[in-house]
């Protein structure tokens, strides 16, 4: 099966079983080390692991690490522009899971990023990146603290699928021809618009498909929270892309009322049950009244609406969710994407799984990372229905390679997220211990060290930081 990689000699396959991994107490996990300070992070992170495992189930649970290649180190091994060679991917398929540290973005071979093109041959369409606090880490925000996301960011479609066409080539100004055209001007609400001649041209697929496959996902993962942290905010620009990001809202919002009917209550179904509970008497209008402020300025097409709306939702889930059964539920709702920007960081606390496509969820991850100490503390995973790959989230840092500095708090806490994955808790809970206790000591790599105040002189190096990690076990 392989060319130049052998499997370990004892070990079982992680197998799949309508979405949820089947796990053996031996599990193969095929490990990527990466590119740049990847050298320095992987073994730091492997020997947290298997510490935590080790500790917290005494023999009866153990990982077989498969290596295998990607990335700079994959071309030393197997050729030049052989960034993922298919050995690794047999590798992938077979065991079902594995983690990876930071690739480096390939200059040649015909792959744009490693880390997408990983995400699309296995369809790993939910990229989880969850963002929490650990005291005494550094933030440049007053109350980090309050902040404990877990963002769901769609991983196949939006402008990450990759369809576009330079400025210029024939098949742009095809394109632009066919659209300014035809296609613009048979369609009324577009008006007058028109797209310049010199523009370079990208395709932003969102699918019904791929939208509720998501946020499905993300529902079963609040129901797995406390209940005070369940609820799913959908994160959309459907305010100005109402076919594609509108769209996205809407798909969650049927999803959740649908396959998730008797877990999930809509905000706007809150406020209306809520209304008739405070007041069992208020008439259908007076309740549409109170969940849409400028009613009265509304025409009476769509007053008419927003009333149909209050009365079917009272005659559909009164029953099941009124006299505040409600509270019980996991709340959904939905924020613009550039207002929970500003959300996140001055309402931290009201916000607890963010749902959202590709690119909106790109820029949200890394804002949210950046309130909690920054992407040195930022885990990943990429899973899909039948594989999940964790990782880094930060980039290669070549200039640090191979100087044992580097954080290795990425790589640990995406092996955290790996442990849980596998139904680990017990061992998951020991890292995010041994972590919170370490950097509350200032046990701490260079990159926190030197934000502390006052600085942490000297420095934990990369492999001291996973021993003091696993000192806190």
């Amino acid at each position: 099966m392989y060319d130049k990689i052998t499997p370990p000699t004892t070990g079982e396959r992680i197998t799949f079983e309508n979405g949820e991994p089947q796990v053996p107490d031996n599990p193969i996990i095929p490990f990527i080390r990466g590119d740049g300070t990847g050298v320095d992070i992987w073994p730091a992170a492997q020997k947290v692991f298997d510490a935590a495992v080790e500790a917290a189930y005494g023999g009866k649970r153990k990982i077989s690490w498969f290596k295998v290649y990607a990335g700079d180190e994959a071309c030393e091994l197997y050729g030049t522009y052989q960034y993922l060679p298919q050995d690794t991917l047999t590798a992938i398929k077979e065991y079902g899971v594995a983690i990876k540290g930071p690739l480096t973005t390939p200059i040649g071979g015909g792959i744009r990023s490693l880390n997408v093109a990983l995400r699309q041959i296995f369809d790993l369409y939910a990229c989880i990146r969850p963002c929490r606090y650990y005291s005494g880490t550094p933030s440049p925000h007053k109350t980090p603290e309050k902040l404990d996301v877990i963002i769901y960011r769609e991983n196949t479609e939006d402008i990450y699928l990759g369809i576009e066409w330079r400025e210029g080539t024939e098949i742009a100004q095809k394109l632009i021809h066919i659209l300014n055209d035809d296609l613009i001007p048979a369609t009324p609400e577009h008006g007058k618009k028109q797209i310049r001649l010199d523009s370079g041209i990208g395709i932003k697929p969102i699918s019904k498909t791929g939208s509720q496959r998501l946020v499905r996902r993300a529902i079963k993962h609040a129901l797995r929270l406390p209940k005070e942290k369940q609820q799913v905010t959908l994160v959309h620009k459907g305010n100005i892309m109402k076919y594609t990001e509108g769209a996205f809202r809407d798909w969650g919002y049927e999803l959740a009322t649908t396959e998730f009917r008797a877990e999930c209550v809509t905000e706007r179904e809150s406020w209306i049950l809520s209304n008739k509970e405070r007041n069992p008497d208020l008439s259908i209008e007076d309740n549409a009244r109170k969940i849409d402020p400028g009613y009265d300025a509304l025409t009476e097409e769509k007053k008419a609406q927003v009333c149909q709306e209050v009365e079917e939702v009272l005659n559909s889930i009164w029953e099941t969710h009124g006299d505040g059964k409600w509270k019980d539920k996991i709340m959904v709702n939905d924020r613009i994407a550039d207002s929970i920007f500003q959300q996140i960081q001055t309402r931290p606390d009201e916000y607890s799984i963010l749902a959202t496509m590709n690119l909106n969820g790109d820029y949200l991850s890394d804002a949210a990372a950046a309130i909690v100490g920054g992407l040195g503390m930022g885990p990943g995973a990429n899973i899909g229905d039948v594989c999940a790959i964790f990782e880094a989230t930060h980039g290669t840092a070549p200039k640090h390679a191979g100087l044992d500095r580097i954080n290795p708090g990425s790589v640990i806490l995406s092996g955290v997220m790996m442990l849980e994955f596998l139904g680990w808790q017990e061992a998951a809970d020991l890292i995010k211990k041994g972590i919170g206790e370490a950097i509350s000591n200032r046990q701490v790599t260079y990159d926190l060290a030197r934000l502390m105040e006052p600085p942490v002189e000297p420095p934990l190096k990369c492999s001291e930081f996973a021993q003091a990690v696993i000192d806190r076990f």
